[in-house]
């Protein structure tokens, strides 16, 4: 019984990383008044950079590097197209989810002659990775959960007890009063989409490197759209959105327990439907930043 209880919170910690990390994505982009749903398209260019450059260069902390920069790029592009052109933010997102999904596609097929690609290496920690303690311990929880709950703590510090995070705030809020105050609202958003881009290219660096070791087709699978719902549910906070995460965690880490007699397509629909049941909980109580998702003029 206990080693069943440990083996699901072991599984729940490990399979909310993803959804924390594209949660504070959103966290940080809607913060400061730029809606990203291209999260998913981010985690799944991440997911392919991280593989690719792991496979190429042989070692998979420059694949998480790729991955995170990737994320940032697009995360970039997205500020490009809807902060200084003032496009629509959620066509844009899209746009980006689309784009990815083909390109990362194209590039295996292009580098390596398929679509599955193993990972040949996953993130060792120097020196402790050489321990059999630790070892044995890194195989439950990989080091790169540590480094998750480390952004989770530091991103509250950084929105709520810092100027920054005063600044990025009032951006996503009353943008107007924030330039006029002097704050350059243009600088602040861009920073909080290259943020969010490149948590949420880490989040697909951990789903190819450390939860599946290998990239295929699709392997982001909704979970971008998911950290939007953890953010939601999260009410825009950083450890409002990681409790979140690890409610879509254990629904994830639960179904290999359910009872044989479920059909496994109605297993397979329990994140999702957990993911329903959040968002319908949080109509009402869930107040996004004022400005969300509306472009700002200078006047």
């Amino acid at each position: 019984m206990m080693a069943t209880l440990w083996a699901i919170l072991a599984s729940t910690i490990r399979l909310a990383v993803p959804y924390t990390l594209a949660g504070l994505g959103g966290t940080y982009s809607e913060r400061a008044g730029v809606v990203n749903i291209g999260l998913e398209g981010q985690m799944l260019s991440g997911a392919f950079a991280a593989v690719a450059v792991t496979n190429i260069l042989g070692s998979a902390w420059l694949g998480l590097l790729a991955a995170i920069g990737v994320g940032m790029l697009l995360g970039l592009i997205h500020g490009v197209v809807c902060i200084s052109c003032k496009a629509d933010q959620i066509v844009s997102g899209l746009a980006i989810i689309i784009f990815s999904a083909g390109i990362t596609v194209f590039c295996s097929w292009l580098l390596f002659d398929k679509t599955q690609i193993k990972a040949i290496a996953t993130l060792k920690v120097p020196l402790l990775h050489e321990m059999d303690f630790f070892k044995a311990f890194f195989s439950q929880i990989p080091p790169l959960v540590f480094v998750t709950v480390l952004i989770v703590l530091v991103s509250h510090v950084l929105l709520f007890k810092t100027v920054i995070g005063l600044r990025l705030r009032a951006v996503g809020e009353y943008p107007k009063a924030a330039d006029t105050l002097g704050v350059n609202v243009y600088r602040m958003r861009y920073l909080a989409v290259v943020i969010s881009g490149g948590l949420a290219g880490m989040g697909g660096a951990y789903l190819s490197l450390e939860h599946a070791h290998y990239f295929v087709k699709g392997i982001s699978a909704g979970r971008g759209f998911i950290g939007l719902a953890a953010m939601i549910f999260g009410k825009w906070t950083p450890l409002g959105t990681a409790g979140a995460g690890l409610l879509f965690g254990f629904g994830e880490a639960v179904k290999p327990y359910l009872p044989k007699v479920v059909p496994s397509q109605f297993i397979d629909m329990v994140p999702y439907l957990l993911t329903i049941f959040v968002l319908a909980s949080a109509i009402g109580r869930a107040t996004p930043p004022a400005s969300v998702g509306i472009p700002y003029s200078k006047e």
